[in-house]
């Protein structure tokens, strides 16, 4: 029985620079997990076969689930012969912004690499994971990095403190597909400054790295569910630092300078939202 831990992500940047010939859009993100995590338990199994099972009973246990896909890419691409079961305990709120598929699909290709001892570097795995999905890479890595082209192309920053973050996540489904589609790139009024985000995490300047948030998609989604932007105006009321939404939403994040206030703004929120998540920078 090995166990691996899959951290949920924000996104402290996220630019849109242009759509690419091959439809995807190209990306600049600065990408930070932090220590909310679904547990991942991988036990071998006798028949030669994927077997997944879920805390979450509205979970796909089939080929649509990121898990089972990234252990077949690694069953196919290295013959191996030998069947397995992977339990998903499910705590990261599911179709949210934070890439919990992507993180799953990341800690099963970690996993079974250990479990069936393929012996392949973090590279290895990240270059094995992009054929999954654009954000399995940094998944595989985890930390504090900024991710380029589609998403997959992974510059890693030096470990950052642990800062204190509030999420929330209201009751809405977002299609991040629809909210590319309504973007439109070349009318992108201003665009988040990657160079002094990373200087500002490398210095390790909360402020500054509030003050440097940016989210291209914010708008977008902010017109098509207005909820999720009186959810981040309330968390900057609430006295957050600094507050945005993650990727395509409808997840929003505070960054908070001390426990006690990042406790008291997840308190505060519980009287509006179900899911709400007290962490920190991983």
């Amino acid at each position: 029985m090995w166990t691996e831990k899959a951290q949920a992500k924000i996104n402290l940047t996220l630019d849109v620079l242009y759509k690419r010939p091959d439809g995807y859009h190209e990306v600049e993100m600065v990408m930070q997990t932090v220590d909310l995590a679904d547990h991942l338990t991988f036990k071998e199994i006798e028949p030669d076969e994927i077997h997944l099972s879920c805390t979450v009973p509205y979970i796909p246990l089939d080929e649509r689930n990121l898990v089972y896909q990234a252990a077949r890419l690694v069953k196919e691409t290295f013959g191996v012969d030998k069947g397995i079961h992977i339990h998903i305990d499910k705590r990261v709120p599911v179709a949210a912004g934070l890439a919990g598929g992507s993180s799953d699909a990341a800690a099963t290709l970690r996993g079974l690499n250990r479990v069936w001892g393929l012996g392949l570097s973090l590279d290895q795995l990240a270059e094995l994971g992009a054929k999954i999905g654009s954000d399995v890479p940094f998944c595989i890595y985890g930390g504090t990095a900024v991710a380029r082209g589609r998403g997959e192309r992974i510059e890693l920053l030096p470990r950052v403190a642990p800062n204190w973050v509030v999420l929330v996540k209201p009751p809405i489904a977002v299609s991040t597909a629809e909210v590319y589609g309504r973007l439109r790139a070349d009318e992108i009024p201003a665009h988040p400054d990657t160079a002094s985000m990373v200087d500002a995490l490398v210095n390790n300047d909360l402020k500054r790295i509030c003050e440097t948030m940016g989210n291209v998609l914010e708008p977008v989604t902010f017109a098509m569910h207005p909820e999720v932007e009186r959810l981040k105006q309330q968390l900057l009321k609430f006295g957050a630092l600094g507050a945005m939404m993650s990727g395509s939403g409808p997840t929003v994040f505070a960054l908070v300078e001390s426990e006690k206030k990042a406790s008291r703004i997840y308190n505060a929120l519980r009287g509006f939202s179900r899911e709400v998540y007290l962490c920190r920078f991983f």
